[in-house]
C-alpha cells in the first residue's frame, strides 16, 4: 500500500471517528425527541384526537418541520455562518460586529437569544432523562416512585463526568447513539410494515389540511407540541467548533435524519392501528414486551447523551462570550489537544445541574417540563433567521430578494413556532424565559461596565503614549535618575528595578498608549523602573507553541522592552516560567526571572449623586466582577512570584466614569513635556 493511501485511509478513519463522536455529542437532544414529542402532540398539551385524518396531518407536520428547520435552514445554509471555526448566536453576533453595517438591534436580540440557549440548556437534560427513566412505569406503575430519584442520581453522574471533557465522553457516547439510531430506525420500521399507508404523510398537503380543519387557536396549540421534534437543532450550530461541519453534516444526512424520520412515521403508523383508542406512552407502546427493559436502559442511556448536547453548547456559549467581552473571564479547562472548541467550564457546569434538579424536584414530570420547552427553542431559532439576512447580504454577498424570500420563510415558520409557544408560558415557559431575560440582563450591564471602564483608562492615559514615556525616561537618564519639577519642586527618580507590567493588548509602536498600572505607579511613588517590560500573553488556537515561537520581542529604547508571548489552549499560563525562559542570558534585563510582576486590580466607587438605577447597574456589575477570575490568578501567580498589584481606582457617576489619583499628582510632566517639544524643535532629527 502506498504512503499516499495510507494517509487517505487515516483520514478516512479519523472523519469517521469524529462523526461518531458528532452523533455522541451534538444529536443526543434532537435525536431523543422520539421519546416524549408524538406522544406531548396527541396525549399531552396537543391533546389530538386519534383519528386517520389527524394522524396524516400530525406525522406530516412533524416530517416537514423537521426537513425545512434542521435539514435545509441549519445543516443546508446556517452551519456555514461560522466565525474562526466556532458557531452559536455569539458566532453571529462576532460576524455582524465585522460586518459593514452595526446593528445595535439585531446584536440585542443575538445577546438575548443566547440567555434563551442558556435556559434550553437547563431544561434538556432534566426533560430527557425523566422521559426515559418514566419508561419503567409502562413495565409497572408502582415503579413511579423511584423515577425523580433516579432522574437525580444519573444528572449528577452526568455532571460529574463532564470534567473528563467530550472527546472521552463521545468515544463512549458515539456507539451507544449508534446504536440508538439504528434501533428507533428498526422500531419504526416494524410499524411501518403494519401500516404503510401512513407514508402517505410525507405530502404536505396532509400537514396543510390538518391545519387548515383546526382554527386558529388549535392550531397553535399543536404547533407547541410539534416544536418538539426539532429541540436539539441549534446544538448543531453551537457545537460546530467541537467537530467541524463535515463530520455534523454527515451524520446527519446519513443517519439521523433517516433513522427520525422512520421512527416518526413508525409512531404515526402504531397510532393508526390504534384509532379511537385510549392513551398511552407511543414509543414504549413500539417496543416488543421482551425488549422493554434493554429499550429503557438504552433510551436512559441516550437521553444522558441529550444531556450532553445542550452541555457543551452551553460551555461552547460562554466561550465565544468570554472573547467577546459579554461575561467576566472564568476558568476554561481545554479537554483535547486536537481541537479547540473541546473545552470544560466547572462553574457554569455546577450552576447548569443546580438549575437542573431544581426543575426535576419542581415539575416531577416531562410532560410537566414540555410545557417549559420550547419557547426557549423557537426564540433562538427566530433570532438565527433574523441574524442571517444581513449576514448572508453583506459577508456572503447575496441578492437581497434572495436573501429575504429564503431566510424570511424560515424566520415565518420560527414566528409561528414561537407565537405557539407563547400560549405556554405559564404552563412553565417562563423559565426559560425568566432565564434568558436574566442572562440577557446580566450580559448588557457587564458590556455598559466594562465599557465605562475602557472608557476611563483611555481618557486617564490619554496623551500618555510609549513615545512620551520614551522621552521622558532619556530626560531621567540624562538627568543622572534625578528630575525636577521647575513647576513644583517635586521630583522623579529613576530606581534601580526591573518591572514587569502585564498588559490586556500587545504594545507595537510609541503611538500605543502607556499601561493605567504604570502611570498609578509612578504617581504613587514619584519613581521610574530603570528596566520596563511590557507583557502580553496570548493564547493560541493551537495545543502547545513550540519554544522558538514563544516570543516577539520589541525593544522600544531606552531599557523598555515589549513582549508578546504565545501560548497554546492546551498550556496553563505561568508567568514566572515565561520569564525565566524570555530572558536565559539575561539580555533583556538583568535578574528578570526575579522583577517585580505589576497586574492592575480595578476598585469602583459610586458617585453619591448618582441615581438609583445607576447604583443598581453599578452594583451588579461589581457582582459579576466576583464571578471571574482575577488576572494574577489566571496568570498563575501568586505574592510569592514577586506579584504587586495595583489598585486603580474608578469612580462611577452620571457623566460615566473616571480614574482619580489625587495623593501624587505628577504636576512636572507639563514641564519634562515642555522640554521635549523644545529640544524636539530645536533638533528636529
Amino acid at each position: 500500500m502506498h504512503d499516499s493511501e495510507v494517509k487517505n485511509q487515516g483520514s478516512i478513519m479519523a472523519f469517521l471517528g469524529m462523526t461518531l463522536g458528532a452523533l455522541g455529542i451534538v444529536y443526543g437532544d434532537i435525536g431523543t425527541s422520539p421519546l416524549y414529542a408524538i406522544n406531548e402532540l396527541f396525549f399531552g398539551h396537543g391533546n389530538t384526537a386519534v383519528t386517520v385524518p389527524n394522524v396524516y396531518g400530525a406525522i406530516s407536520l412533524v416530517v416537514w418541520a423537521l426537513s425545512l428547520v434542521i435539514t435545509i435552514k441549519y445543516i443546508s445554509f446556517v452551519l456555514r455562518a461560522d466565525f474562526k471555526g466556532e458557531g452559536g448566536v455569539f458566532s453571529l453576533f462576532s460576524i455582524l460586529k465585522e460586518s459593514e453595517t452595526k446593528r445595535k438591534v439585531m446584536i440585542a436580540v443575538l445577546i438575548l437569544a443566547a440567555g434563551l440557549l442558556f435556559g434550553e440548556g437547563i431544561i434538556t437534560p432534566a426533560i430527557s432523562v425523566l422521559s426515559a427513566v418514566e419508561g419503567l412505569n409502562v413495565i409497572n406503575p408502582a415503579f413511579g416512585t423511584f423515577i425523580i430519584p433516579i432522574t437525580i442520581g444519573i444528572l449528577t453522574l452526568l455532571f460529574m463526568f463532564q470534567r473528563w471533557g467530550t472527546k472521552k465522553i463521545g468515544k463512549v457516547f458515539g456507539p451507544v447513539m449508534l446504536i440508538w439510531f439504528s434501533t428507533i430506525a428498526v422500531l419504526g420500521i416494524m410499524q411501518i410494515t403494519n401500516h404503510p399507508e401512513i407514508l402517505f404523510a410525507l405530502n404536505p398537503y396532509y400537514g396543510l389540511k390538518f391545519v387548515l380543519g383546526l382554527g386558529i387557536f388549535r392550531t397553535m396549540v399543536v404547533l407547541g407540541s410539534v416544536v418538539l421534534v426539532i429541540t436539539g437543532g441549534e446544538a448543531l450550530f453551537a457545537d460546530l467548533g467541537h467537530f467541524g461541519i463535515k463530520p455534523i453534516r454527515f451524520g446527519w444526512i446519513f443517519m439521523v435524519y433517516p433513522a427520525l424520520l422512520l421512527n416518526y412515521f413508525g409512531q404515526g403508523a402504531f397510532l393508526l392501528g390504534r384509532v379511537g383508542g385510549g392513551s398511552t406512552n407511543i414509543f414504549y407502546g413500539m417496543v416488543p414486551t421482551l425488549f422493554l427493559y434493554p429499550m429503557i436502559i438504552l433510551a436512559t442511556l441516550a437521553t444522558i447523551i441529550a444531556s450532553q448536547a445542550l452541555i457543551t453548547g452551553v460551555f461552547s456559549l460562554i466561550s465565544q462570550a468570554m472573547v467577546i467581552g459579554l461575561v467576566p473571564r472564568l476558568y476554561v479547562r481545554h479537554t483535547n489537544a486536537k481541537q479547540h472548541g473541546q473545552i470544560y467550564i466547572s462553574a457554569v457546569n455546577w450552576i447548569l445541574y443546580a438549575f437542573c434538579i431544581e426543575l426535576v424536584l419542581i415539575f416531577k414530570t416531562s410532560a410537566g417540563l414540555a410545557a417549559a420547552y420550547g419557547l426557549a427553542v423557537s426564540g433562538v431559532m427566530l433570532s438565527t433567521s433574523l441574524a442571517m439576512m444581513p449576514i448572508a447580504i453583506e459577508y456572503w454577498r447575496w441578492t437581497p430578494w434572495k436573501v429575504y424570500l429564503l431566510f424570511g420563510s424560515f424566520a415565518l415558520i420560527d414566528f409561528v413556532f414561537l407565537s405557539s409557544n407563547a400560549l405556554k408560558f405559564l404552563d412553565g415557559g417562563y423559565v426559560p424565559v425568566m432565564l434568558g431575560v436574566t442572562n440577557f440582563i446580566i450580559m448588557n450591564i457587564w458590556l455598559w461596565g466594562r465599557s465605562l471602564v475602557l472608557g476611563a483608562y483611555s481618557r486617564y492615559t490619554d496623551n500618555r503614549n510609549v513615545r512620551w514615556l520614551c522621552n521622558l525616561k532619556k530626560l531621567l537618564t540624562e538627568s543622572k535618575g534625578y528630575l525636577h519639577s521647575g513647576y513644583n519642586g517635586q521630583l522623579l527618580v529613576e530606581s534601580d528595578r526591573v518591572m514587569v507590567f502585564i498588559v490586556p493588548d500587545p504594545i507595537f509602536s510609541d503611538q500605543d498608549r502607556i499601561p493605567v498600572s504604570l502611570r498609578i505607579y509612578m504617581k504613587r511613588t514619584g519613581s521610574l523602573p530603570k528596566h520596563l517590560i511590557f507583557l502580553h500573553v496570548d493564547e493560541k488556537k493551537i495545543p502547545y507553541v513550540a519554544t522558538e515561537n514563544r516570543f516577539h520581542i520589541n525593544s522600544l529604547g531606552n531599557d523598555i522592552f515589549s513582549v508578546k508571548s504565545s501560548i497554546g489552549f492546551m498550556e496553563k499560563p505561568d508567568v514566572r516560567q515565561l520569564l525565566v525562559e524570555l530572558n536565559p542570558n539575561n539580555t533583556i534585563a538583568p535578574d528578570l526571572d526575579k522583577s517585580v510582576i505589576i497586574v492592575d486590580r480595578e476598585q469602583f466607587f459610586i458617585d453619591k449623586n448618582a441615581s438609583w438605577y445607576l447604583r443598581v447597574q453599578a452594583a451588579i456589575f461589581r457582582l459579576t466582577l466576583k464571578f471571574g477570575v482575577r488576572t494574577h490568578k489566571y496568570l498563575g501567580l501568586s505574592t510569592e512570584d514577586g506579584l504587586f498589584e495595583i489598585e486603580v481606582p474608578i469612580h462611577i457617576g452620571r457623566n460615566g466614569a473616571g480614574i482619580t489619583h489625587p495623593e501624587f499628582d505628577l504636576h512636572y510632566m507639563k514641564t519634562a513635556e515642555e522640554e521635549i517639544v523644545e529640544e524636539l524643535a530645536k533638533n528636529p532629527a
